[in-house]
């Protein structure tokens, strides 16, 4: 038998969270392996793994069919279970409204109401559930006219576009609704269709797929009181397989295979769809952006000849104001920045601190003359590439910082200005850590506390840190692990679920703004922690769906330095003029004195015990030291012997070497050490004559950045 004899309809991946084993990469790959055409995932009441899905497909070859499993209220306090699975673009759009509403409607999160789902149920196809829908129950209390009366309502809801799901997976009562679906089926003249309720990949994973349950229910697994809802089959079967199980009803697979034909929806990923920004009648956002980045650099010009800032000519000024407006305007990015423009002028208007700048951003004149970043980047050698390339199209993307206390207040007023269904936080996905998973599989599996607790702390504390990784850098874990078997137990578990999802939250600083409602290009999710509104879709795959990610990151330091200007202006005596944090020289001798003597607790990113002993023998003297400083305390320059090049070589311990003698103009700030990657990208330019868009995509690739 061909294998496009069976499609599977019904998998949960690790992205339904209480259940669910299955890597949707991984899923693609097993699909395309076993010669199938298509697949859909169904996770529970989300859609968080859609996009990561639908371009895991296209890449096997596979055809991607989006659905979920959703809980569906039939009246006040019960539920049961409906497969939807997405027809076409319509389909698509209003399963994105279904599931958002599942989580914002009512007090039952998760749950769509049934009138609802009627509602809104065109361009969807229905699987009935099984014996976990609403027929399934009927059928299963035996009540055969309620099972023929609600099969019937579905029917009529859905004209052709229902079918009564039948699973054998060897749990209970299987068998019993099968005989009751199939004549209910003939009664009724309805199609049936068959799935596996796929659970995990192998038959070999169902014990960690029970762990996994486990973890989430809080149970342990010989726990006599649990449910056991799963079984061994609920595995990826092949079409081989699915066809000896339901030899006797070929019409279901051959139905799964229609279905699988009939579903046909395209995402538009990589298209981009931008707020509208509101500009004076007949001008157009690129000419709008051109005059108020033209009076900008005038302000800002005049601000620096009158400090004795200008380093350099206007005319250098003016030449790369007009190339970055050309390629704004080009990538067709004017109205990002004017909305982010409008949203620091507003923060700072109402007297909010916002930061100076943060990240590749600051490398924008544009965005300096704007006052979105708050530093100029021809005087200290920022590249504009380095943020927005016009050989890589990608949305730009500014990390901007404000004050704690205000952050709310800024993305309050934000939604105020766009429509508050056109905005919302972004959605983040916590997964089972190396330290974490030990002491869950630990607790699910019944080990001692004390065993879980030891077993923990071994493992090292580092960002990224992976029980692989552990038990190569620790030989005490090694040995703890060979000699105990208890713990390799443990370990043993822990390795199939370290990494897979745990549950949800809130990203902290990614706001996404629609140029319509959110949910006509993501699912929204309700964020159980604080009551707010996220995107179902990561930051990656938000920005895949066409949404622009905007960061509003609330930094402490920030709020306290703003007591700290209050407190001394407060105290000044009257008539004397007030403290301006924007005005302090960045040369003052006293301030690189209290500096030098390492007393940072409190400063940010200098505060370190680590930090502090850098400072030390280090000895900064000018600004540039102290952004050597950030980018030295890096496990790179800490283990290449970049630190001691650069050190030894300030005080005069060392001559100043150059790897060639044309890098000397742009190593010589850091006395010939290759320390920022602006330096990677104009020594490509210097060595190789690449365009400096050329020497970003070599400098991601160095990184091992998206390509």
């Amino acid at each position: 038998m061909q294998n496009h004899s069976f499609v599977h309809l019904r998998v949960h991946s690790e992205y339904s969270i209480s259940d669910g084993l299955v890597e949707v990469k991984a899923l693609a790959g097993r699909i395309a392996a076993l010669g199938m055409p298509a697949v859909a995932l169904t996770d529970h009441s989300n859609l968080f793994a859609a996009v990561k899905f639908y371009k895991a497909c296209l890449e096997s070859g596979v055809k991607p069919i989006i659905g979920a499993d959703l809980r569906v209220e039939t009246q006040p306090g019960e539920t049961c279970r409906v497969g939807v699975l997405a027809l076409d673009q319509r389909g698509y759009r209003n399963l994105l409204n279904l599931v958002s509403g599942a989580w914002i409607d009512g007090t039952d999160r998760g749950v769509v109401r049934r009138e609802a789902l009627f509602a809104a149920g065109e361009g969807m196809i229905v699987l009935s559930g099984g014996r976990d829908g609403d027929i399934g129950l009927a059928l299963q209390k035996g009540d055969q006219d309620l099972a023929g009366r609600l099969a019937s309502e579905w029917a009529t809801a859905f004209p052709d576009r229902f079918y009564l799901e039948l699973v054998r997976t060897g749990r209970p009562a299987e068998e019993a609704y099968i005989e009751g679906a199939i004549a209910l089926a003939a009664a009724h003249s309805l199609p049936v269709v068959a799935t596996n309720d796929v659970c995990f990949l192998s038959r070999d994973d169902y014990e960690a797929h029970e762990t996994r349950v486990c973890i989430h229910d809080g149970r342990t697994l010989d726990d006599p009181r649990r449910e056991r809802r799963y079984h061994e089959s609920q595995y990826l079967r092949s079409a081989q397989e699915m066809a000896e199980l339901f030899a006797d009803l070929p019409e279901a697979l051959e139905n799964s295979v229609e279905i699988a034909r009939r579903c046909s929806v395209e995402l538009a990923l990589g298209t981009y769809y931008l707020p509208n920004y509101p500009v004076p009648e007949g001008v157009t956002l690129e000419d709008y952006l051109a005059l108020e980045a033209s009076s900008g650099l005038d302000r800002r010009l005049t601000r620096l000849a009158e400090l004795g800032e200008l380093a350099h000519p206007e005319a250098t000024y003016r030449e790369r104001l007009a190339y970055e407006l050309g390629v704004i305007n080009q990538m067709g990015f004017a109205g990002y920045f004017l909305i982010v423009m409008e949203f620091i002028a507003w923060a700072r208007a109402e007297g909010i601190p916002v930061g100076p700048g943060r990240g590749s951003g600051s490398g924008s004149l544009v965005a300096y003359v704007l006052g979105i970043t708050d530093m100029d980047p021809i005087r200290y050698d920022l590249l504009f590439e380095r943020f927005l390339n016009p050989e890589r199209v990608s949305m730009p993307d500014f990390d901007i910082d404000f004050c704690m206390e205000g952050r709310d207040r800024v993305i309050a007023h934000v939604s105020d200005r766009y429509g508050h269904d056109a905005v919302s936080q972004i959605i983040t996905f916590g997964t089972m850590a190396a330290k974490a998973v030990v002491r869950d599989v630990a607790r699910v599996q019944g080990k001692p506390y004390g065993l879980a607790d030891k077993l923990s702390k071994l493992i090292p504390f580092e960002v990224g840190m992976t029980l692989a990784k552990a038990v190569e850098q620790s030989k005490e874990l090694a040995t703890f692990i060979a000699d105990n078997e208890d713990v390799s137990e443990i370990m043993d578990m822990a390795y199939k679920l370290e990494g897979v999802v745990r549950g949800v939250g809130r990203h902290a600083g990614g706001v996404v703004i629609a140029p319509s409602r959110l949910t006509d290009f993501v699912p929204l999710y309700m964020d159980e922690q604080s009551g707010g509104l996220v995107a179902q879709f990561d930051k990656d795959d938000v920005e895949s769906a066409g949404l622009v990610k905007f960061d509003f990151l609330g930094l402490k330091t920030l709020t306290i330095i703003d007591w700290a200007v209050d407190a001394i202006n407060a105290a000044r005596p009257a008539g004397d003029a007030a403290l301006h944090i924007d005005r302090i020289p960045m040369d003052d001798a006293r301030t690189f004195e209290l500096l030098r003597s390492a007393e940072t607790t409190g400063v940010f990113q200098l505060e370190s015990r680590g930090m502090k002993d850098l400072i030390r023998r280090l000895m900064p003297d000018r600004f540039d030291d102290i952004v050597a400083l950030v980018a030295l305390f890096r496990p790179g320059p800490l283990q290449s012997g970049a630190v001691d090049d650069y050190i030894n070589r300030k005080h005069g311990r060392e001559g100043v070497e150059y790897p060639h003698p044309d890098t000397a103009p742009v190593l010589a700030p850091t006395y010939g050490v290759m320390l920022y990657q602006e330096q990677v990208m104009q020594i490509a330019q210097v060595l190789a004559g690449f365009s400096l868009g050329q020497a970003d995509l070599l400098r991601r690739a160095m990184g091992k950045k998206k390509p």
